[in-house]
């Protein structure tokens, strides 16, 4: 690149031709009949710019984690939106507020109890709020059991102000390094969650959906009638995912930024790379140097990265190198601003406007 001399670091850069090319990896690993089968999450960039790449090719689904996010998309233009939590009362009307702000944008969110069907039903009697079911395939994270589910389909069905979509599982805990026993896992939780949709709508005119799946799995369940997939890494890919799951095709295209602020000794150099800059949430190493492939992490900081190296010599202090996170999600999360690279220079900024809890809602 040629003017990072002019770039202060840590800085998160952002490559727009590789995060082009992770969609429209996606949307063909997605391919179906009728289009494509992709509803995003937008957790990994909470970017506008990123999301309007997305609706240029043709996505017009989306998932969220947080309301924030959801007024992202909303203000890009996105047509149906998922906050992937259930709703307290606070949020409840938070995405009500939302409703209103963009009415064009289908917001809809999950429920998995009776009490906060009932809460949702009583704040949302007027205009309803469309719902789907949360189902704990296993991840017992959030989410009701398979065989708990049917009453409380029944009382949603009951209450006035929700109307009920279809099902919602996430399926993190599908890890087996083995990609076939990952797909008879994956296939085996979408039968019990499909029993359950013919089920409910054996009474029911509405077609009721099946969301499904991170980005280890998504493409085991193309093809399925009416189920969407709901990966968000791949906007950016990473070296956790990149290491477990090559064979998906994408590349990572968000990297950091970080120079050499010391020359310990002839094996050992730290970096402006502390937990500040990069996530922490994942073990050690949190990263890959591409131009240091044969580094060892000896200790981090808020502030700081030491790494062993075979050796220092040629290096300086100043020397900028990038470095490809173990968990981008978490680290985007870090920063501010991306910064695009295109033709080989850093141009302009890219706002990670969805970091903030609140944007204006």
């Amino acid at each position: 690149m040629h003017n990072l001399d002019e770039v202060d670091s840590p800085a998160l850069l952002v490559f727009p031709d590789k995060v082009a090319a992770n969609i429209d990896r996606a949307l063909e690993l997605t391919a179906t009949a009728n289009g494509h089968c992709l509803q995003p999450h937008i957790k990994t960039v909470k970017n506008p710019d990123v999301a309007r790449m997305a609706i240029e090719r043709g996505i017009t689904r989306f998932k969220c984690s947080t309301v924030s996010e959801g007024e992202l998309l909303g203000s890009v233009g996105a047509e149906r939106v998922l906050l992937s939590y259930q709703l307290s009362r606070v949020k409840a009307k938070r995405w009500r507020e939302l409703r209103a702000l963009y009415p064009d944008t289908e917001f809809a969110s999950l429920i998995d109890n009776a009490d906060s069907a009932r809460m949702a039903s009583g704040l949302f009697a007027d205009d309803p709020l469309p719902v789907y079911v949360d189902i704990n395939p296993g991840m017992d994270r959030t989410g009701i059991p398979p065989d708990r589910a049917p009453a409380l389909i029944e009382l949603m069905l009951q209450l006035p102000g929700l109307e009920l979509r279809g099902f919602h599982l996430y399926d993190g805990h599908i890890r087996n390094p083995q990609d076939a026993e990952r797909e008879r896992q994956a296939k085996a939780a979408l039968a019990e969650v499909d029993s359950l949709r013919r089920s409910a709508g054996e009474n029911m005119s509405t077609n009721l959906e099946i969301i499904v799946a991170g980005s280890p799995n998504f493409p085991f369940y193309v093809g399925h009638e009416n189920v969407w997939v709901s990966p968000g890494t791949f906007f950016l890919w990473d070296a956790g995912y990149g290491d477990a799951f090559p064979e998906w095709g994408f590349q990572p295209a968000a990297l950091v930024l970080t120079r050499v602020l010391s020359v310990i000794d002839g094996e050992k150099l730290c970096f402006d790379m502390g937990s500040k800059a990069i996530s922490p949430d994942k073990a050690q190493p949190r990263m890959t140097f591409p131009d240091l492939p044969d580094f060892e992490v000896v200790g981090q900081w808020e502030e700081h990265l030491v790494v062993r190296v075979p050796s220092t010599e040629g290096i300086s202090v100043g020397d900028p190198y990038l470095a490809v996170p173990a968990h981008v999600c978490t680290t985007v999360n870090l920063y501010q601003e991306m910064l695009p690279v295109v033709d080989g220079r850093v141009k302009g900024s890219w706002a990670v406007v969805a970091r903030d809890r609140r944007i204006g809602v």
